[in-house]
């Protein structure tokens, strides 16, 4: 649970810190966007390049990216070696029974793994240098314009703010819960597969009640005070677009526009 890094806020002082969140925010989804773009040699070493160079001028220790990272473990090597095992075409290097191992699939799977990561530490980038209220702030921000279309913006920005608010809390809460239940016996670490999915039960009944009670509690405590949604409401923090925050828009698309162009056919 310490290794969750979603939610989490590094303070500090750097150009990516003082970067207005909606350009951060619509950087990452342009950067989603052309790392799909990147499929051979040339291009990955240009987005690894830029991806160090912004981890850099974020001034957080690489540690806590590598942290991010942990948790996707699990899925980033069962989709590579899915790559490397049933992936055909090029030269066959290793065959047998079903397995099939061919210069493709590992051309495939490294190209996998790198966007894995990239998107990983793009996204742990966005998170740590920003505040999540913030976060928020920008999503009812770029929302906005859709207002018209009877899209609740400020809805969706407060259900994102609330939910990063609580993350660390239902963490918090989980830990209280696998402590309690270790004092009575259960032993989360041994037996078979089915047994490991059971120990999980008397976790998660327990955390959904919880969840519930404090929901409807926060519930309560937003009705006493007024709340009536977005409609009339003054804004504390006030986002403000500067120069900066265009020539990092401008710095994506020329980063897209040179992929693309070197991107294999």
């Amino acid at each position: 649970m310490d290794k969750l890094i979603l939610g989490r806020y590094i303070p500090g002082n750097s150009l990516i810190h003082r970067l207005d969140p909606r350009s951060k925010l619509i950087a990452m989804f342009l950067f989603i966007l052309i790392v799909f773009w990147a499929n051979n040699l040339v291009t990955n070493v240009i987005l690894v390049i830029f991806t160090v160079l912004s981890i850099l001028l974020s001034q957080v220790k690489l540690s806590f990216f590598l942290r991010g990272l942990c948790p996707m473990v699990g899925i980033i090597l069962f989709t590579t070696l899915f790559q490397v095992f049933f992936t055909g075409g090029g030269k066959t290097l290793f065959h047998f029974g079903i397995i099939t191992i061919t210069s493709y699939g590992l051309s495939q799977a490294c190209l996998i793994f790198m966007r894995f990561v990239l998107i990983i530490f793009f996204s742990t980038l966005l998170t740590l240098t920003t505040t999540p209220l913030s976060l928020s702030d920008a999503v009812e921000s770029l929302l906005r314009p859709l207002t018209r279309f009877k899209v609740p913006a400020h809805e969706i920005g407060l259900m994102l703010s609330l939910s990063l608010r609580f993350v660390p809390t239902l963490m918090d809460d989980t830990t209280r819960i696998m402590n309690a239940q270790r004092a009575r016996g259960v032993d989360f670490g041994e037996g078979s597969l089915l047994n490991k999915v059971k120990t999980i039960i008397p976790i998660l009944i327990p955390l959904f009640a919880s969840s519930f009670k404090r929901a409807d509690a926060l519930a309560i405590a937003m009705e006493a005070r007024g709340y009536q949604g977005g409609d009339g409401r003054s804004k504390y923090r006030i986002l403000k677009w500067e120069r900066k925050d265009s020539l990092t828009i401008l710095v994506m698309l020329f980063i897209g526009l040179v992929l693309f162009l070197l991107k294999s056919p």
